[in-house]
């Protein structure tokens, strides 16, 4: 298999996965054409580039993605509010910036649709993104909730 076949293959794949995950349309929102890629010693996709900047990884456990701050605001400006998006107040801000976890009792709204799991955009009430990471609760859960983790932050960005 040709060094451009396999490209193709992958970014076909790659792009699956994440309509799979975040929706139609979200996977050429998340990777371009010019979109690069790491495999596993077993040739299967690990790690998602561009410029040399990864975007998101695809886990060996369960084949679904994991997105860096990068592939998060790619994902951010594709989705319409309020979808994978979990708000929390503006003044917990600054430590989710810097990859502390967002605590459901910070948390003022959450997309219905998330469940335990899934890859969640941490945002800000004028959706300003700050983070991405797993949610630990679903959607109504972090409503609900007055203790514990919402969103096991993975990376962060300073606002």
């Amino acid at each position: 298999m040709s060094t451009e076949s396999l490209q193709a293959s992958s970014l076909r794949r790659a792009r699956t996965i994440a309509d799979y995950q975040f929706g139609s349309g979200a996977g050429e929102a998340l990777f371009p054409e010019n979109a690069e890629f790491q495999y596993s010693t077993t040739k299967r996709i690990r790690y998602i580039l561009l410029d040399g900047t990864r975007l998101a990884t695809v886990r060996a456990s369960d084949g679904r993605l994991t997105l860096s701050i990068e592939g998060a605001e790619r994902l951010w400006t594709f989705l319409p509010p309020p979808a994978y998006r979990v708000t929390v107040q503006e003044d917990v801000a600054p430590f989710v910036g810097k990859g502390k976890n967002a605590m459901a009792k910070h948390v003022l709204s959450a997309d219905e649709g998330i469940l335990a799991g899934d890859e969640v955009l941490v945002v800000l009430p004028d959706d300003t993104l700050i983070a991405t990471g797993s949610a630990v609760l679903c959607g109504s859960e972090m409503m609900a909730f007055n203790y514990g983790v919402a969103v096991q932050v993975r990376s962060g960005r300073l606002v």
